[in-house]
């Protein structure tokens, strides 16, 4: 072991949801859990808002939300991660030639390689500005810990988070490990810790304690050696900047468990074809076909057959993954699927009898399709080729149709621009406007075919020219900044998205007139967003023209407990009456599992296009996302319409609200019309 901190472990900090908060500003401060979404999803990583309610990685997405079902609640965006990823690996390889990746968000780095001192102020000095470089490079935050061993190292960059570093100083690592428990030691898991827990051994230096005969009695010469070493400090393991891949594989947990044989082998093959990508995306090829089977009481079953030579052919390996299938009973239910190819190659032994069958077969199956169309348009009467031509072309339009938007997708409108899917159901999809460094966007919903709104890549987290637009974020996770001529950066200003009528008229282009703005009692004093408060014209008189539509958006809210204002009375002495806090906004949400089941359940006596009128009543806008206490709360807009009085189901990010205590429900009220309450 070297005495100097020459090893660095990079972790970047909750990097899933922490990325997913960059771009999205909607949800930055807010909880945020990506991994999948169905009854057997889990927790892929949690923010920290998150992480105090007790979320963590690994954990089951049922549990987690229940521990906080105020959370959003998105799928992984591998694509973001990786671009992510590269340009942090990029960084990390100017440091030294040995680096050694773990995952997408974690490698060690050998410093000394790479011509830094040994010295702690040398490392120190590398650390700092390591840090520095990727918060400019990527708008997001990497905890550092420095060590003269890897094992020391990570488990200083543990220590460091988050957004942090640790240096451990030579001579101080039996004291640092002493009192840690003996699951900080690499190698040491559930069934290790509980064989030394049997034995009374709890802490690293009680492990040291034991000597290394009785840990080799215990767990047996490699393991129990190794665990010696270690609690005494000493990690002798080097950075290896090349890992060669032993396998590739794919595996898919179903929502509910396969009974249906047919069913297995479309699941097997499909896999079979996911692994092939994976494997010449890789450039690779392999000899060893393995099946992997968890049946509906977790008992889990490998099966493998070694080929000839190496192939990267696709129906080689579905052939060989369909034969393995056939000899696992799977009558009694499977629960997970997965398709691997092992003893991998940088090379193809091609398999001429192989791709002789694949060509007869699909030979075959040009024929067999031929014939069809030819027996398809001898329909008897005049019309029948036409018929058959119109019918095969709705019938291809129509398996395209059905498109599933899942909460935090991509997607981009022809008219409104980039945004991200905040939940779907009973055929309509939410989506809220916004870019990385933009302010928090407005949320629309649109009918899940809409032509205008198409799944798009993700953007960039830092933008592309940080000088085109000043007043806005330079870097994701900042809160956003005033403009330099000062305007705030909640003022709507002339903009037509972001006009009030826009959120409450079924119309887009539709706007109330300045009679209906100026009224003596303004209906349209609903919110715009989760930071900007509407304040209407004390005189009517003074507002002109085309500004009267816009002159309730310009006021910004304080603070997320602070009620939205309202006009009751012309007179100035009563010109900032304040309603209900926002925690009681009469609004719910629910989420929708990949399968199309739907999580939880609200009501809203709203529906989408109704005004509301001012009052006890008015706790948020109808078309955002309201900021509260405990997370955030969607307005009428922003669910799918049916959810009023509860008949409909929908999908949302998992933000629950209840109506406010002590005050009725607003009742839906015909288009236009203001709504009321009894108190």
């Amino acid at each position: 072991m070297r005495g100097a901190p020459t090893i660095l472990h990079l972790d970047m900090d909750a990097f899933y949801a922490s990325a997913e908060q960059a771009s999205k500003p909607s949800l930055r401060g807010k909880p945020v859990i990506v991994g999948g979404l169905g009854p057997r999803g889990v927790v892929a990583t949690a923010s920290y808002e998150a992480r105090v309610f007790g979320v963590h990685s690994a954990m089951a997405m049922a549990q987690a939300r229940r521990l906080c079902p105020n959370a959003a609640f998105l799928i992984p965006r591998f694509t973001l991660y990786r671009t992510v990823s590269d340009a942090v690996m990029t960084l990390l390889h100017t440091l030294s030639p040995l680096v050694e990746p773990l995952s997408l968000d974690e490698a060690f780095v050998d410093l000394e390689a790479g011509g830094t001192e040994p010295t702690v102020g040398a490392a120190r000095a590398v650390g700092e500005r390591l840090r520095a470089d990727i918060k400019a490079a990527t708008g997001l935050t990497g905890s550092v810990g420095l060590a003269g061993s890897k094992m020391l190292a990570k488990i200083a960059s543990e220590q460091a988070k988050p957004d942090g570093m640790v240096v451990i100083d030579p001579g101080t690592e039996r004291e640092l490990l002493g009192p840690m428990s003996v699951r900080t030691l690499p190698g040491v898991g559930p069934a290790t810790a509980e064989t030394l827990r049997r034995a009374g051994i709890h802490t690293v230096a009680e492990t040291r304690e034991a000597g290394e005969a009785e840990l080799v009695r215990l767990l047996g010469r490699a393991h129990g050696a190794s665990l010696f070493l270690m609690a005494e400090g000493r990690d002798e393991r080097p950075v290896v900047a090349e890992r060669d891949a032993k396998s590739i594989s794919v595996e898919d947990t179903f929502d509910v468990d396969l009974t249906d044989r047919t069913r297995v082998q479309l699941e097997i093959t499909r896999l079979a074809d996911r692994c092939v990508r994976r494997l010449r995306e890789a450039g690779r090829s392999g000899r060893t076909v393995v099946i992997k089977v968890r049946r509906y009481d977790f008992s889990t079953l490998t099966r493998s057959e070694t080929l000839r030579g190496p192939t990267d052919d696709p129906g080689v390996v579905r052939e060989a993954a369909a034969r393995l299938i056939d000899g696992v009973d799977t009558t009694a239910g499977v629960r997970l699927l997965g398709v691997g190819v092992s003893g991998l190659a940088d090379y193809t032994q091609e398999d001429l009898f192989a791709q002789a069958a694949q060509a007869a077969q699909a030979a075959q199956a040009a024929q067999e399709a031929h014939e069809a169309l030819g027996d398809a348009r001898r329909v008897p009467g005049p019309e029948g080729p036409e018929r058959v031509g119109e019918g095969a072309g709705e019938a291809s339009e129509d398996a395209e149709k059905p498109r599933r938007w899942l909460p935090g997708s991509d997607v981009r409108h022809a008219e409104y621009g980039a945004g991200w899917v905040q939940g779907s159901g009973v055929g309509r999809v939410t989506v809220r406007f916004e870019e990385p460094w933009s302010r928090p966007g407005r949320v629309r919903t649109f009918a899940v075919d809409d032509p205008a709104l198409e799944p798009t890549e993700p953007l960039p987290l830092l933008r592309p020219d940080a000088d085109a637009a000043p007043g806005l974020d330079a870097v994701p996770g900042e809160p956003a900044t005033p403009d330099v001529d000062g305007a705030s950066d909640a003022d709507p200003g002339p903009d037509a998205d972001l006009a009030p009528n826009l959120a409450v008229s079924p119309d887009p282009d539709a706007s109330p007139t300045a009679e209906e703005a100026a009224g003596p009692v303004p209906e349209d004093a609903a919110s715009p967003g989760p930071d900007v408060a509407r304040k209407a014209a004390t005189d009517p008189a003074s507002i002109p023209g085309e500004a009267a539509d816009l002159v309730s958006d310009d006021v910004v809210c304080p603070r997320p407990d602070v009620a939205r204002e309202v006009v009751t009375d012309p007179d100035p002495a009563s010109e900032d009456a304040a309603g209900p806090p926002l925690d009681g906004a009469p609004e719910a949400a629910s989420d929708l599992a990949p399968d199309g089941t739907t999580g939880r359940e609200g009501t809203t006596g709203l529906n989408p296009g109704e005004r509301i009128a001012p009052g006890p009543e008015q706790t948020a806008g109808p078309d955002d996302l309201a900021p509260g206490a405990d997370g955030l709360a969607e307005g009428a807009d922003g669910l799918a319409p049916g959810l009023g009085g509860g008949s409909g189901r929908g999908q949302g990010l998992g933000h629950m609200r209840g109506p406010a205590s002590g005050h009725e429900q607003s009742k839906p009220q015909p288009q236009g019309q203001p709504v009321t309450s009894s108190p």
